[in-house]
């Protein structure tokens, strides 16, 4: 049958290893999860049984495009909450996820050809998705001393038409302090750049809380998600807030793509950010399994990764040990029994020298990874 050159694009590496890792496991195998960027936690309970009320009452059919006007006020409340942000609920746009943010995003602001930045290492879907919208994805090289982000300059020097920047960022867990920030922002304004700026792992902050782009500019797309802070992968809701003038077009093109968000996960969402003990409960977690791998990961023969600022990912440089991340990450899985991900899959040209940890889960299964790891490393020897 004919197809499309726009949907060659390459495989989530992290999803075959996802599905390697399954395999093990129904062969009877124990594997400690390390390479998906998923919370161990679900959504709050409250917050689950409040929708389940409201599905007794509820035919929860379609929403209006742009989501719940509750939904859409109570995120524009949460930035005067976290960052002393006004904002006007009618920059909001409810989305099926980041994913579908990213999706409505990159067909708003950018055309066929249009060339957008992207520091590596970076979330692979930005690449793959722009490529299947016949835009130009630049990879832009980092550096640790740049805390692998871009810089204004490059801007400039790849003679970019849109910049996209994740602080904290997957796979580095490394953030953007204010300064940077409104600097890149800055570089964009005077390129006449499109600057997006994808926050979806706000709230995962382990010292200074993450910058948003709204505190430096409003001449950005914000992307976030209820599935990281608010550990609500599974439900694909997320949301836009867009500049006022850019609202309209974003709404014609929701309309048509996914005609509205699903309607109980927009439910869920809404009583979700009203469990913040439940929430800051979550993330104490996920600072407790940081505070290990930062303390094991160099018993375990890993001593040099990237600064996990927030997120809850650590990249390491694992070049001392071999220049082929995917045949380590499945010899890893194979004989540890611990699945991680290779940096192939965030950085095409480099990562075949990285790994990705995730210490998304449970303490205990970060302990005994950690401790799977160390024994591996030792009889590798």
């Amino acid at each position: 049958m004919r197809n499309s050159s726009r949907g060659a694009v390459d495989p989530f590496i992290v999803m075959d290893v996802m599905e390697a890792a399954r395999a093990a496991e129904e062969a009877g195998r124990h594997i400690i999860h390390m390479e998906v960027g998923q919370p161990g936690t679900g959504a709050p309970p409250a917050a689950l049984a409040r929708l389940g009320a409201a599905m007794k009452t509820d035919p929860l059919g379609y929403s209006v495009a742009l989501g719940l006007p509750a939904l859409r006020a109570r995120i524009a409340r949460l930035y005067a909450e976290w960052y002393g942000v006004e904002l006007d609920p009618g920059r909001v746009v409810v989305t099926a996820g980041a994913s579908g943010a990213f999706l409505l995003a990159f067909t708003a602001f950018f055309d066929a050809g249009d060339r957008v930045g992207l520091g590596v290492p970076c979330y692979p879907s930005y690449r793959q998705i722009l490529r299947a919208l016949d835009v130009v994805p630049v990879e832009i090289a980092t550096t640790m001393a740049a805390r692998m982000q871009p810089v204004p300059g490059d801007v400039a020097a790849h003679r970019l038409d849109g910049l996209i920047v994740a602080s904290p960022a997957n796979p580095t867990g490394t953030m953007l302090d204010r300064s940077g920030m409104a600097a890149l922002a800055g570089a964009c304004a005077e390129a006449g750049a499109a600057f997006l700026s994808d926050e979806i792992y706000h709230g995962l902050d382990y010292g200074q809380r993450a910058v948003s782009a709204l505190q430096v500019t409003d001449e950005v797309c914000v992307i976030n998600s209820f599935s990281k802070y608010f550990s609500m992968t599974g439900w694909r809701v997320g949301w836009l807030v867009v500049p006022e003038a850019e609202v309209r077009r974003i709404e014609r093109l929701a309309q048509n793509m996914f005609i509205c968000p699903p309607h109980a996960s927009q439910v869920l969402a809404l009583h979700a950010m009203d469990e913040p003990e439940v929430l800051e409960g979550y993330r104490a977690v996920y600072a407790e399994n940081r505070r290990l791998m930062l303390e094991g990961l160099p018993k375990a023969g890993f001593p040099r990764f990237a600064p996990p600022d927030g997120a809850f990912y650590v990249y390491v440089d694992v070049s001392e040990h071999t220049d082929d991340s995917r045949a380590f990450a499945a010899e890893i899985l194979e004989r540890a029994g611990v699945a991680v991900t290779p940096g192939l899959d965030f950085d095409p040209a480099g990562g075949h020298r990285w790994l990705r940890l995730s210490y998304a889960r449970a303490t205990a299964d970060i302990a005994e990874g950690l401790d799977r790891l160390r024994r591996f490393m030792a009889a590798r020897a």
